[in-house]
């Protein structure tokens, strides 16, 4: 289909980081035609006003379990090791496929209205989340979690592998699939050289989580006499393309090291602070020439997966972390909530900017609302006064999954209906057993 989206004010997010105003977008078998003038012999199917509307890449979310939308509300107020060990995982021993299918249901929908064109997951019955990907149209990253627990450790390494050839490249290619063990305190060093080596079998990448307590960097110096970063590092993890969660507590060593390896880090902040975990190194990691993107984590350590409130907050966190007010400014932010997170998935040169060429993936903000005026700044707009709830149109691959706020591709009736059911079923089975 050739759609043309008419009078924008665009944000490209390219290398030039170039604004457009009163601007055409022209899409074309998916792709992005033209952007800022577009040709009058361009015969579109399908014409979007977007008078009064801001145009920029869809946000990337680079760190999330999405089929936790189950477990919003659940946990809170807990400290992280009792929040996982008691709260979550007794309740995520009784999962099944229809409540993970029921789980992503609930967050994909709540992505696409809050302006996420792809993201990146790890968790269980990841096939699950993967038909539910393919249904909707968003774009996704998936990674089926690896786990050395209960000797289930080359189960899931099974699973992994014949998710990632099932599926990796479908969907119209909008699914990657990664390895994603969970972390170096829940996987052993002999099985992370495995998953490497099948990650690397592959040409894919890793999702993990990393340095995201005090405690993990401890025992991690106290079992082996090195930081999580170290160990990892000397085990080979990050001669693949590396998505690593949090890295909160990194020393400058550390850093050097991430940095050496062209590791990507995923910063979330509201999981970090609400789980009291403390907050990432963002500044000195980009100082560095790390990439950082941005995450959600799932919606049990966060409540949601609402991305402008991590631009928000990685936007004035580091200002104040830093005492530093031109620390992470908008513009940088941006990025992180785009480009840097398509980085992050090894899609840089098909998402994250609005460039010709690339697939159509974007999102029309109603900057008509009272908190964008007056309009001095559109960038500085996103980075401190844009709501999830201004995301008014959703494409994906130049389909268009939402238009004017109304959902094209998911049932939201029915949806919230099912997930509400599934999520009081699997506590009541924890507390049964």
């Amino acid at each position: 289909m050739k759609i043309l989206i008419k009078n924008a004010l665009i944000l490209t997010v390219n290398q030039q980081n170039e604004v457009l105003g009163n601007a055409d977008i022209a899409i074309d078998n998916g792709c992005l035609q033209a952007i800022g003038k577009v040709s009058d012999n361009f015969e579109a199917d399908k014409v979007l006003d977007a008078t009064k509307q801001i145009a920029l890449p869809g946000l990337v979310n680079a760190h999330t379990h999405i089929p936790m939308a189950l477990f919003r509300n659940y946990a809170d107020d807990l400290p992280f090791w009792p929040w996982l060990l008691e709260k979550i995982k007794p309740a995520e021993d009784h999962l099944s496929a229809e409540h993970v299918c029921w789980g992503a249901k609930l967050g994909v929908l709540e992505l696409i209205q809050s302006g996420v064109t792809c993201f990146s997951d790890m968790y269980f019955y990841m096939g699950e989340v993967a038909n539910v990907v393919k249904e909707s149209g968003i774009r996704a990253c998936l990674s089926g979690v690896l786990l050395e627990v209960d000797d289930l450790g080359p189960t899931f390494m099974k699973e992994a592998i014949d998710f990632h050839d099932s599926w990796h490249g479908k969907a119209d290619g909008r699914i990657n699939a990664f390895f994603g063990p969970h972390s170096m305190y829940l996987c052993g060093p002999e099985y992370l050289r495995e998953t490497t080596a099948e990650a690397r079998k592959r040409k894919t990448g890793i999702h993990i989580h990393l340095a995201e307590s005090r405690q993990e960097v401890a025992d991690s110096n106290e079992k082996y006499g090195k930081s999580p970063v170290q160990h990892l590092a000397d085990l080979g993890i990050f001669e693949c393309l590396t998505a690593a969660a949090h890295c909160v507590h990194v020393s400058s060593e550390d850093i050097e090291l991430l940095a050496k390896h062209k590791v990507n880090v995923i910063n979330n902040p509201t999981s970090n602070m609400k789980l009291a975990n403390g907050f990432a190194p963002v500044d000195a990691l980009l100082t560095r020439g790390v990439n950082v993107a941005l995450g959600t984590d799932g919606s049990a350590s966060n409540n949601n997966v609402n991305l402008f409130e991590e631009i928000h907050l990685a936007a004035l966190v580091n200002k104040a972390v830093n005492e530093d007010a031109e620390s992470i400014p908008a513009q940088q932010v941006l990025r992180m909530a785009t480009i840097n997170g398509a980085k992050a998935l090894g899609l840089e040169n098909e998402i994250g900017s609005l460039e010709v060429g690339k697939r159509a993936d974007l999102i029309l903000l109603d900057a008509s609302k009272p908190h964008y005026f007056p309009h001095h700044n559109p960038v500085s707009s996103i980075a401190y006064s844009a709501q999830a709830a201004d995301v008014s149109t959703v494409l994906v691959n130049g389909k268009v999954l939402m238009e004017n706020y109304e959902l094209k591709t998911i049932d939201v009736e029915e949806t919230v209906r099912e997930a509400e059911r599934m999520a009081f079923d699997l506590v009541s089975r924890a507390k049964e057993s």
